[in-house]
């Protein structure tokens, strides 16, 4: 039950998990700092890395959750996806790297050092070649771990792939441009997700505070970017402004019909391929 300001009720308490990167960081400037009148609502922010986000997902840890796409296939009994806070690529996405120049082609003859199996990094890679082995390694190793030779290439997410040049590394495919040169439309990512049993009008309430949260950002970009740096990862200020760019844009804001249909297209494809093992309930909130 929502209770007004004057009311002597507790407030509601509202679990938001999301990774400690600078892009969500920036999103939840306006919630997480206590800058918007929440209606009788309280906000309780943990921030945990997207792997532990997916796998909590599952259990139904978090009112609302950061979560991967390939991830929501699992827990959309559970979830719906809220319309806006999503990390989408339109003609970029996750890049595959290796030490010495390769081609696209050797894809599938390769062991691949990947972020997780339920990441949407790691889906749209599969349903580029199903044929490559691969590891899992927490993805801010992933660059150590092919410099060093422990795989042949890694799939990188992340501000990895703004500065993987810089250290030496050879970009064999964008994943972003492939689908979209394959599908005209943007490769989703991640999105935030809320339980289904909050009841939709508390759903659309939490809803409506969160798409603030980012406009507020937007619109306080300077404040929310030095929030967001402390997230940052050692990330030089113009990268992670360059970083928050590339992640929190205008169908953050809003997926719009063709960032909605990315995501109805990524995961029908994978159904279709077989990785996903059944139909998804892909329901958007309001």
């Amino acid at each position: 039950m929502s209770s007004s300001p004057e009311s002597s009720t507790q407030p509601r308490v509202i679990t938001v998990a999301h990774s400690p990167d600078s892009d969500d960081a920036f999103m939840f400037y306006g919630l997480a700092t206590n800058k918007l009148e929440t209606e009788g609502l309280k906000f309780e922010h943990t921030l945990k890395d997207i792997q532990t986000l997916n796998e909590d997902a599952k259990n139904g840890v978090y009112d609302v959750t950061a979560i991967s796409f390939h991830a929501y296939a699992y827990v959309s009994d559970k979830y719906a996806l809220l319309p806006h806070g999503a990390s989408i690529g339109d003609k970029y996405g996750p890049i595959v790297v290796t030490k010495d120049p390769r081609k696209p082609e050797e894809i599938g003859s390769m062991k691949i050092a990947v972020p997780g199996e339920l990441t949407s990094a790691y889906l749209a890679l599969r349903l580029y070649n199903r044929d490559f082995e691969h590891v899992v390694v927490p993805f801010d190793e992933i660059i150590d771990f092919v410099k060093k030779g422990g795989a042949d290439a890694g799939l990188l997410i992340h501000e990895g792939q703004l500065f993987y040049k810089q250290v030496g590394l050879d970009k064999v495919l964008d994943l972003g441009e492939w689908w979209h040169e394959r599908t005209g439309l943007p490769l989703p990512m991640g999105g935030n997700a809320i339980r289904r049993d909050l009841g939709p009008d508390l759903m659309k309430q939490v809803s409506k505070h969160l798409h603030r949260s980012i406009m507020y950002s937007m619109e306080n970009r300077e404040n929310a970017l030095a929030y967001a740096m402390q997230f940052a990862r050692d990330m030089a200020p113009e990268m992670a402004d360059r970083f928050v760019a590339m992640w929190v844009n205008d169908l953050t804001l809003d997926y719009g019909e063709r960032g909605r249909e990315g995501v109805r297209r990524l995961l029908r494809e994978g159904v279709e391929a077989g990785i996903i093992p059944h139909e998804v309930d892909i329901e958007f909130v309001g």
